[in-house]
């Protein structure tokens, strides 16, 4: 049966199940139900176990009177558990859909009831006004195939490994520093020989700050390998792949100021989502902003920050570098006339805010050819 089959239609001799997960790491609450305004059926369940949602879905028609081969629509909140469920729950021929969390609404209240119980039958109240044609209560997520899912983590691998380094960097950094010593880091390399570092007073180092500086020397070598060979990978990828990622991140390494990591990140994201409008790009990082009007009340509180935050990390960087690397394009003269002559903090809030045209124009000339207005074009670009 398609998504959009209303609940309406259960009046007309189609009987239809709904039901709602309240997913824990243990145990899983299933609210169900058939009909607004009816009682919800709950039942728990232990984690992951499909042998006993199987069950459950066959006790709720039976308690619920419906036939045996009625359709069954379900929802989940988008959280760690990921897209497994919904890949199972349509091999169970269950119409899913992967609610945004953050969409959801909530009482207001200071103080508020929230239990498991009450999360699940509000989570099955929103999936029958989903159905009953309110399309616009929540937002649903874009579920990627396992193909699409699985090439995100070479690239979020290399992002997390970078901020492992930094963060190795900086221990003996400290380490060091708490002895009156500061040394300089490579590109390649960490810091110079153990055996030639001499304290504040010209000795050798202490034994204990010794063998944790070794172990910490260890772990950044460890990384810093780990690091070059994904980025080897990486690279190989952009420049052997024959998909439509592969395509879209070398068109995007030919402007000036991209490199393979944000060509990757992006023409990762750009290749699957199929992207319609510029709200629709804004909502993906959440750089989309959020606005308060209530009668004479007027202010803006910022960015949603409920879009991915790999990617948003991505587009903050490039945003940085593009105005070193594209001083006269139409975008970075727009950021110096409004935001460079300010404060540090109004050139953090510009940054934002170019970050999400920049991230525009990038779609635009991924999938339209669209060059960014005054934008130039690496020297060896084809």
């Amino acid at each position: 049966m398609s998504q959009t089959a209303s609940v309406s239609d259960s009046t007309a001799g189609v009987s239809m199940l709904f039901v709602a997960f309240e997913l824990g790491w243990t145990r899983w609450r299933l609210a169900f139900g058939s009909a607004m305004g009816q009682k919800a059926w709950q039942v728990t369940i232990p984690a992951r176990n499909v042998l006993a949602l199987g069950e459950a879905i066959t006790r709720a028609r039976k308690r619920l009177g419906l036939p045996c081969d009625c359709p069954v629509f379900s929802c989940y909140e988008a959280g760690r558990e990921g897209f497994w469920l919904h890949r199972l729950l349509q091999q169970m021929s269950v119409v899913n859909v992967v609610v945004d969390s953050s969409s959801i609404e909530v009482n207001r209240r200071a103080r508020r009831a929230k239990t498991d119980r009450l999360d699940a039958e509000k989570l099955l109240s929103m999936l029958l006004r989903y159905y009953a044609g309110e399309k616009k209560l929540w937002s649903v997520v874009h579920v990627p195939t396992p193909e699409q899912e699985d090439g995100r983590h070479l690239q979020r691998a290399i992002r997390t490994l970078k901020k492992e380094q930094t963060r190795s960097i900086n221990r003996i950094k400290g380490l060091l520093a708490g002895q009156g010593v500061s040394v300089k880091t490579g590109r390649g390399g960490l810091i110079e020989a153990l055996d030639s570092i001499r304290i504040w007073d010209g000795s050798p180092l202490p034994e204990g700050l010794r063998r944790r500086l070794e172990t910490e020397v260890a772990r950044h070598g460890f990384v810093h390998r780990h690091l070059l060979d994904l980025e080897s990978q990486r690279d190989a990828r952009i420049r052997q792949g024959r998909d439509r990622t592969a395509e879209i991140a070398r068109r995007l390494m030919t402007l000036r100021g991209i490199a393979q990591a944000g060509a990757e990140t992006y023409g990762r994201e750009f290749s699957w989502r199929g992207f319609k409008s510029r709200r629709q790009i804004g909502g993906l990082v959440g750089l989309a902003p959020s606005p308060y009007q209530s009668g004479d009340s007027r202010r803006e509180r910022g960015i949603s920050r409920a879009g991915n935050r790999h990617v948003r990390g991505i587009a903050i960087d490039l945003a940085w570098i593009w105005l070193r690397q594209q001083p006269k394009s139409e975008l970075t003269l727009w950021y110096n006339r409004r935001f460079a002559p300010g404060s540090p903090r109004l050139r953090k809030i510009g940054i934002v805010a170019l970050a999400r045209k920049l991230l525009i124009a990038l779609w635009r000339y991924a999938d339209f050819g669209e060059i960014p207005k005054g934008a130039l074009l690496k020297k060896n670009a084809a």
